[in-house]
């Protein structure tokens, strides 16, 4: 064991002591900051060290499962970082992994750690496009695929070495199957330093083209103890993560969180989403911790959550602010109360209601530990705002925070300014230190002089029972010069009409003030990111344009 693992283990185990008590965790953790440090070689291969205990537990819809141990998983990624380092991957190579929730994944990650090669993660929904971007901007020198994808990069041009995974490769693809015959033993090249590249992750871009955000052997995996303490995880628990490889939620809790716990990452592999089979799995596999975006929260309390026999202990969203009205159901359901955490790629979780604090309606918590999160005043730009920009302190730089967007540094300077890591979100701040998500700063738009919070007008219109999804964002108007404009995306059983408009025109009168009222309204899906992000900026562009489907609140006077 190196004074590295020793001083991580001191780090988890204060925050797991500490678990339910905010304050004192706030006050006494300190990030560890070894001078050297990896993850898979210094915390996993320690802990797996003769442990049979399932670290990954993988259900298949057709009810096929994979459960692999902790100590296998040491073993099979020394196998495959053996057999990698034999076809070329070295230390500060680029792999690009293209891989769904199967255990090659898991295996390929520490593998590529105890590489000290850099990954750069991958879904599988990506096409050629997409791929010849990111393998030309990573300087991509190695590809891992499912061998259903390898014809996507016909269209990719590069020398990279490619590895097909399931299947009969093409021709030029090596299988990835060879791997589990290389040795067992593995000796790493050298000493990892902390701040190495470990992680390279292309933003999903709901605004412009994908960021390209750099994280360090230390910035996420060392990061993610902040992660583990939101979520609430302890050793042996079972947590299941609702998250598509390729994305940074899913490295915080499908990887680093739940195994910095000494956890089990459960996952149901699914084609469609299906409420019920998904509670009984959960049941069978004896999730005690779950976290899921706002679309499956949504998706959920459309079924019957009573199906679900034993409610996991915690649970949590991320990735967007999950609306009032579904923590609501779940908590009269399950008797749980659903947990905001809010980060970005960029971070790990910088604010969030951890276990044990008192929740307030709408928040998302208050900083976590090892974050002085600030919120800069929109137009002086100085600290100490109730209402701003959520902004991290970098006089005492957390761990959990990117080294920067790679091959951008103005773009990283910009972020960086004045001290302060922006986030480019808005928050308000209460006289208890709870924040309050308000929106992107790009979102929040005025009319007639109001300050208008899409985030809050959304929240309004998912009370009413025939919304299953909402977007707010504004529309011209000659008088306000902008209105709220909502995108609906309606629950089974209401059919999009001029009766239905009314009776939500109706539902926006009666909970919202005069200035905030939905003025339009439009039924239809929402365009999203690959992530699951809603593109406002393709309905702001879309309602500058016009529409014929739009309904107007003055049509029904």
């Amino acid at each position: 064991m190196t004074t590295a693992t020793d001083a991580f283990r001191t780090a988890r185990d204060f925050l797991l002591a500490h678990r339910e008590d905010h304050a004192g965790a706030c006050a006494g953790f300190r990030w560890p900051r070894p001078e050297h440090f990896n993850w898979a070689l210094d915390w996993f291969d320690v802990i797996a060290y003769g442990n049979d205990r399932t670290a990954l537990h993988i259900v298949e819809e057709d009810g096929t499962e994979t459960r692999l141990s902790f100590a296998e998983l040491a073993e099979r990624s020394n196998r495959a970082a053996h057999w990698l380092r034999e076809r070329g991957v070295g230390a500060e190579d680029r792999i690009l992994v293209m891989l769904g929730n199967q255990a090659e994944l898991w295996e390929t990650a520490l593998a590529a750690m105890k590489l000290r090669a850099v990954v750069i993660p991958a879904t599988p929904l990506l096409g050629p496009a997409d791929l010849r971007d990111r393998v030309e901007r990573g300087r991509v020198k190695h590809v891992i695929a499912r061998a259903e994808d390898t014809a996507k990069f016909a269209e990719v041009p590069g020398t990279y070495t490619r590895i097909a995974v399931g299947g009969l490769p093409e021709e030029g693809w090596e299988p990835y199957e060879d791997v589990y015959a290389a040795p067992a033993e593995f000796l790493p090249d050298g000493p990892t330093l902390a701040d190495d590249p470990l992680m390279l992750y292309f933003t999903s871009g709901t605004t412009a083209r994908p960021k390209l955000v750099e994280h360090t052997h230390t910035s996420y995996p060392i990061g993610h103890l902040a992660t583990m303490y939101w979520i609430g995880l302890k050793p042996g628990d079972v947590h299941l993560n609702i998250s598509s490889p390729g994305w940074a939620k899913h490295a915080w809790s499908n990887l680093f969180a739940p195994w910095n716990a000494e956890a089990t990452v459960f996952v149901f592999n699914y084609t469609r989403f299906d409420a019920t089979r998904l509670m009984a799995e959960m049941d069978r596999a004896g999730v005690t911790a779950f976290c899921a975006p706002p679309t499956v929260w949504r998706m959920l309390i459309q079924a019957d959550l009573g199906r679900l026999a034993t409610p996991p202990r915690e649970v949590v969203a991320a990735g967007e602010p999950l609306n009032p009205e579904v923590i609501e159901r779940v908590r009269q359901a399950w008797g749980r109360t659903v947990r905001d955490g809010f980060g970005q790629t960029e971070t790990a979780v910088q604010v969030a209601n951890s276990p044990g604090q008192v929740l307030k309606t709408g928040s998302m918590g208050r900083p976590s530990p090892g974050y002085r999160v600030e919120l800069l005043d929109p137009v002086s730009g100085a600290p100490g705002a109730t209402e701003g920009e959520i902004a991290l302190d970098l006089s005492e730089r957390p761990v959990g925070l990117m080294t920067g967007y790679h091959g951008d540094p103005d773009r990283t300077a910009e972020a960086m300014a004045g001290g302060y890591y922006r986030t480019g979100d808005i928050a308000a701040r209460d006289e208890d230190g709870y924040l309050t998500y308000v929106g992107r700063a790009d979102d929040v738009f005025k009319a007639s002089d109001y300050k208008i919070s899409p985030f809050e007008l959304e929240s309004a219109l998912l009370e009413h029972e025939a919304v299953a999804e909402a977007a707010v964002v504004p529309a011209p108007d000659e008088l306000r010069l902008a209105v709220p404009k909502a995108y609906v995306v309606l629950a089974e059983g209401h059919e999009p009409g001029p009766d239905t408009a009314k009776t939500l025109f109706e539902h926006s009168r009666r909970v919202l003030a005069p200035y905030k009222r939905i003025r339009r309204l439009e039924f239809g899906p929402l365009p999203k990111t690959v992530s699951g992000k809603i593109r406002r900026v393709e309905l702001r562009e879309a309602t500058a344009e016009g529409s014929a489907d739009e309904y107007r609140e003055e049509d029904f006077r």
